[in-house]
């Protein structure tokens, strides 16, 4: 079993059955069944693609990119979903460190693309407006049987540091992780998946691309997020019923009002912290559970999860999801007992087999079978984990480790706040002192020594910030994570 034959399976089982929503069209599995083998047969026959070859897979939301995937899969190749937010030297990075043979993209990025294709020594690229060029009149290409333990994504990680590495998942990988949502999820063949953030980003390609497809239900694929409104017109007009986003996009459901007509029955946040006030504030308007859960793409990439049916705890992340492990873990690699603070540690079928071509850092990251995240962490008396910060964001003032979530809860409740972020800077005293930026409400102002009399009355003063710098806007990325190591970057405004 691979990827490509269990979406087959689904397609054999349901043809007619609708896959994805899009817009005013609606798209059957057959559509990408059909789709696929052109792709498939038309990577073969006219590009050359050999089994495990890579094939960059560059586009914006749209039905064509799942014709891509399972076509590039059905061809015995692998995919490199590349973000396409980035700027075209950091794309000829990925495509170069993956090796890829050839690029899938559509008409406005191959525009951008023509700074970097020279160098590129001519890469070959395929446009989704050229899919339907691609059938070789009287031959039909037999499908390129991957074996499950191949790999079947090749999947670039933002990083904080240096350039991202490649994370290579299996299909048994994915597989694995797409049968433990579905069990955690309670996903059924009559579920309509909404996807809002991009594809190209682990969480999407697993919850909202395979997770529907390999198990007979259907995506509702957004077509349009700004202003979140028509997201939400789209979601109540294709009655989708579980919504995996982001936090800012929850934030802003519970600041505006409850639209009638919703059909959801679950809302799912992930990809970044979920803020205790967004999931309170969301919670008393909404009738439909809005759960946290946690993963990385070197876990393919979901961990963890509140329990859809049980205990939800505001904070927390949840309980692991069925055949994984989730453990706490000190430096020396050591099981740490419940409510110490380490790093979060993951076993399952969902682990990757390495990062590509980087035998040092797969190494660091893998030991004796365990996946070290870099997220540091507890767990309480019920084996729920909260996350309490990145490793590498933790702050040492004066010799004593400081969580920036923690400044960062409080931060949000405060009136007039809309983002947080706390960072570290050198202080020739005390080591680091944490520094915060902050994005304010539209016409709201900032009285900094209140902001400080409220934290003092919650936080040891050692935590409390120093500093407090006010942007428009804090920098993320594609999917709303708050870019730290920009922060880090830029040079520290006067005003404090």
């Amino acid at each position: 079993m691979n990827l490509h034959s269990a979406f087959l399976d689904q397609a054999r089982r349901r043809p007619d059955s609708p896959a994805v929503f899009f817009g005013a069209d609606t798209f059957s599995y057959d559509h990408f069944a059909a789709g696929s083998a052109v792709v498939g047969g038309g990577l073969r026959s006219r590009f050359g693609i050999q089994p495990g070859d890579r094939v960059g897979l560059w586009l914006h939301n749209c039905p064509e990119f799942i014709t891509a995937l399972f076509g590039i899969l059905r061809a015995g190749a692998v995919a490199v979903p590349v973000n396409n937010f980035l700027k075209p030297e950091e794309v000829a990075y990925i495509l170069r460190d993956a090796g890829c043979s050839m690029l899938i993209t559509d008409d406005t990025l191959k525009a951008a693309m023509d700074t970097f294709l020279i160098d590129e020594a001519g890469l070959p690229t395929l446009t989704v407006g050229e899919f339907s060029a691609l059938p070789v009149p009287g031959k039909d290409f037999a499908d390129a049987a991957s074996g499950a333990e191949e790999l079947a994504v090749l999947i670039y990680t933002s990083g904080t540091t240096g350039h991202p590495k490649g994370a290579m998942l299996s299909h048994a990988n994915l597989l694995h992780n797409v049968a433990s949502c579905q069990e955690a999820l309670d996903i059924l063949a009559e579920d309509r998946i909404a996807v809002l953030l991009p594809m190209f980003h682990s969480f999407m390609m697993t919850v909202g691309i395979l997770l529907p497809l390999l198990t007979g239900a259907s995506q509702v694929l957004v077509k349009s997020l700004n202003p979140p409104k028509n997201a939400v017109g789209e979601l109540i007009h294709h009655q989708a019923t579980i919504l995996p986003a982001i936090p800012q996009f929850f934030r802003a459901l519970a600041a505006a009002p409850v639209p009638p007509g919703l059909a959801l029955r679950l809302c799912v946040s992930g990809a970044a912290p979920l803020p205790v006030d967004t999931l309170t504030n969301f919670n008393a308007r909404y009738p439909v559970p809005l759960i946290e859960g946690y993963g990385l793409s070197e876990a393919s990439p979901v961990v963890s999860l509140n329990p859809l049916h049980g205990t939800k705890k505001p904070g927390s992340v949840g309980l692991p999801i069925p055949n994984v492990e989730l453990t706490i873990r000190s430096e020396a690699g050591e099981a740490l007992p419940q409510g110490e603070t380490g790093e979060l540690c993951v076993r399952g079928g969902n682990v990757m087999s390495g990062y590509w071509r980087m035998p040092d850092a797969t190494a660091e990251t893998i030991r004796d079978g365990w996946l070290y995240t870099g997220d540091m962490g507890h767990q309480d008396a019920d084996g729920y984990t909260f996350i309490t910060d990145r490793k590498k964001d933790m702050l040492l003032v004066n010799g004593i480790n400081v969580y920036p979530r923690e400044i960062e809860e409080l931060l949000h409740r405060y009136q007039g706040i809309r983002e947080a972020a706390v960072i570290g800077r050198p202080d020739a005293r005390r080591g680091e002192q944490p520094v915060a930026y902050l994005a304010l409400v539209d016409g709201e102002g900032l009285d900094r020594e209140a902001l400080r009399h409220y934290l003092r009355e919650h936080l040891a003063d050692y935590k409390v910030p120093r500093r407090y710098h006010i942007l428009p806007a804090l920098p993320r990325n594609a999917t709303g994570k708050i870019l730290k190591t920009t922060l880090r970057k830029m040079p520290e405004p006067a005003t404090a």
